[in-house]
This record gives C-alpha cells, sequence and structure tokens, in this order.
C-alpha cells in the first residue's frame, strides 16, 4: 500500500548516488596509478591490475543473490552493501604498504558493490512516485560514470600531494561518509511496498525484453570498457600518443550528461527503443570513423558524441527494465542486467586486445560488435508502458 511521498527521498536520492560514485572510485582507485602503485607496494603492474578486475569478477558471482536478497529485504541488503563498500575502504587504510591489506580490502568492498548497484531502480521505485522514476534512475546511473570520471582524475594529484595513503584516505572518506549517510536515509519511510515474496526465476527466464536488454548492456558496457582500457595503445598504434586520457575524460563528462537527460526525454515521449537503436548505430559508425578520418579534434568529438548516447542506454535499459519486471523484482532485473553488462566488459577488452597488433582492426572490431545491438534494439517493443499506465 503507498504511503506519502516524502520529501526525505530526495535525501535518501543524494545519499545513494554519493555511495554508487563513492563504489566506483574504490573499484578504480588503482587504476590512474598503476606505475607508482606497483612501486610503492612492491608487486608487479599486473598485480594492481588485479585489484580491479576482482570487482567484475565477483559482480558476476553475486549480482542474482544480491538482487533477490535486494527484492527481498531491501533495508538490510543495502546497509549491508553501504558497511562492506566503507569497511573494505577502511581495511585498504590499515596498512597502506601492503598489497595483501590491498587485496583483503578489495573484495570485502567488491562483495558489497552488487547490494549497492542492483538498488538503483529499487530506490525508485520504493521512494518516488511514477512520473519520477527515470529522473532517480538516471541520477543514479550518472554517478557511476562520476564515479569512473573522479577516480580517474584524482588518482595522480593525490598520489603526488601525499602519497598513496592519501589516495587511498580521501577515497575511503567518500565511502565512509556515504554509507553512513545512506543508513541514516533509510530511516526514511518508503512511500511505495517494493518487498518481494516469491524466489522463483522463472519469470526472468521467460522475458523476451530481459535478454534482449541484456545483450544491449553486453554490448553498450563492453564498448565502453574496451574504449576506456585500450584507447592509449590504439591512437598510439595510428600516430596520435598522449590524447587518450584527455578524450576518456571528454567521453565520459558526455556521457553523464547524456545519462542525466536522455532518458528523460526517451520517457516522455516513449523513444526508448528508438533512443537504444540510435545508440547502437552510433557506435557502430564512430569507431569506423576514427579509424578513416585522421584528426585529433575529429576523434574528441566523435568520442564526446559516442559518450553521450552509450552511457545513457544504461539508465534507459535499467528504467525500462523496472517497468517490465514491476517494483517486487526490480532488484532481480537490475542484478541481471548488470551481470550481463559485466560480462561483455570483461568478453569484449579480452577481444579487442587479441587484435591490438592492428589497431585499425581494434577499432573496426569495436564497431563491428554494435551491429547485433542494432538487431536486438529494433525487436525491442515499440513502446514500453507509461509510469502513469504502470501505476494504473
Amino acid at each position: 500500500m503507498a504511503q506519502t511521498v516524502r520529501r526525505g527521498r530526495w535525501l535518501m536520492l543524494a545519499a545513494f548516488g554519493t555511495l554508487v560514485a563513492g563504489s566506483q572510485i574504490l573499484w578504480l582507485s588503482f587504476a590512474p596509478i598503476t606505475s607508482q602503485a606497483h612501486e610503492a607496494l612492491g608487486v608487479s603492474e599486473g598485480a594492481i591490475g588485479d585489484l580491479a578486475v576482482i570487482n567484475p569478477l565477483m559482480f558476476v558471482l553475486l549480482a542474482i543473490p544480491a538482487g533477490r536478497w535486494t527484492d527481498r529485504r531491501f533495508g538490510a541488503a543495502l546497509a549491508t552493501g553501504a558497511l562492506l563498500t566503507a569497511l573494505g575502504a577502511s581495511l585498504r587504510l590499515v596498512d597502506p604498504s601492503s598489497y595483501a591489506w590491498m587485496l583483503a580490502g578489495q573484495f570485502v568492498l567488491s562483495a558489497g558493490q552488487p547490494l549497492v548497484l542492483n538498488a538503483s531502480t529499487k530506490v525508485a521505485a520504493r521512494y518516488f512516485p511514477p512520473a519520477e522514476r527515470t529522473a532517480a534512475i538516471s541520477v543514479a546511473s550518472a554517478a557511476q560514470f562520476v564515479g569512473i570520471l573522479v577516480a580517474a582524475m584524482t588518482g595522480a594529484p593525490l598520489l603526488e600531494a601525499g602519497g598513496l595513503q592519501l589516495v587511498l584516505a580521501c577515497h575511503a572518506g567518500v565511502a565512509v561518509v556515504a554509507a553512513l549517510a545512506v543508513v541514516f536515509a533509510l530511516r526514511v519511510p518508503p512511500a511505495f511496498a517494493t518487498e518481494a515474496t516469491a524466489t522463483s526465476l522463472g519469470w526472468l527466464r521467460r522475458d523476451p525484453l530481459m535478454w534482449r536488454l541484456a545483450g544491449l548492456l553486453f554490448i553498450g558496457v563492453g564498448v565502453f570498457n574496451a574504449l576506456a582500457t585500450w584507447l592509449d595503445t590504439i591512437l598510439t598504434g595510428i600516430g596520435r600518443p598522449g590524447v587518450a586520457g584527455t578524450l576518456i575524460a571528454v567521453a565520459t563528462v558526455a556521457g553523464i550528461a547524456g545519462a542525466a537527460v536522455l532518458p528523460g526525454i526517451a520517457a516522455r515521449r516513449n523513444l526508448r527503443r528508438g533512443m537504444l537503436v540510435c545508440t547502437t548505430v552510433i557506435t557502430a559508425l564512430v569507431f569506423v570513423s576514427i579509424a578513416l578520418v585522421d584528426n585529433v579534434l575529429f576523434t574528441g568529438f566523435a568520442l564526446a558524441v559516442e559518450g553521450f548516447v552509450l552511457l545513457a542506454g544504461l539508465p534507459i535499459a535499467l528504467d525500462w527494465s523496472e517497468l517490465d519486471a514491476g517494483p517486487t523484482r526490480a532488484g532481480t532485473a537490475a542484478g541481471f542486467l548488470m551481470l550481463v553488462g559485466n560480462l561483455g566488459g570483461v568478453v569484449l577488452v579480452l577481444l579487442v586486445q587479441v587484435l591490438l597488433g592492428n589497431p585499425y582492426l581494434a577499432l573496426a572490431a569495436m564497431s563491428a560488435v554494435a551491429v547485433p545491438g542494432i538487431v536486438l534494439a529494433a525487436r525491442l517493443p515499440a513502446r514500453a508502458p507509461s509510469a502513469k499506465e504502470v501505476a494504473t
């Protein structure tokens, strides 16, 4: 039964968005400082890279159980995710010179990440009226990309200012404050009942919309991860060294804007399918054009366009999944989509890695993987039910 929609929902969304961003900062703490971190910790650069790999691997293992727990016991699941995130970040501070403590902390915070990220649609369904849920999901999704950007931009300056200990302390500070804020915000009574009693996953196996959305996230997350991982190598191979960091930041900033703006437009005008078709078509064209046009400014423009539409695909898919699965199964639906997206992030990074000997082939592969996405997007329903239709 619905309760009064409270202004405290914005406190919950702000706290939750900060926690989501913090989880991504912690995931990528070492990515921009790999060479310095391996010296500080006395291990190989590969071992530093393994710290970031733990998160997607743990997500694949825990996404569905975490989603089902979120559907049954939202408050307990999200509070546990918040506390694991803060605890893992704090464990890394026990001994900033010990790789073992980094590894332990990364495992703990990685166990919390599915409980946090799977709650994106559940927070929207639990606290926000149907007309506001797309906006709430967009904010939570954009927070992921904000966290990625913050991690990329703060690592080197913080390391230079105070060494690895300062990096870990600042990133842990964000996580601890956000976790405490979420635990406090959970005291706000929900406006809508979202707890589920059924545990069967039969509906998910039989839902073609969920599988098509999952396929699109497999491609979308995979392309973004491959772009972020290998752009420097690819551009160096075609004679444009030293610009990848800036271009990735441009694509990510554009993506944050797209994730905040496009899902609302798609929902209001019922253009979700059209947006996702457009995203996959642009992805197929962008990387071919980068290979054909030897100009850094053009590459920057093309990646800004790509980031703007590509990163908006996540909140559009999550928003549609909540409408399709319903509030009581939103956590499981989100967990399934994010699981497949993380698998894509691993598979496409490895696929592009095999082709790095020829950067033009690597770019062609990133275009080619979007072609099946065009087919998947075109086979989505012409329209999704509106928030008003779902509410009634």
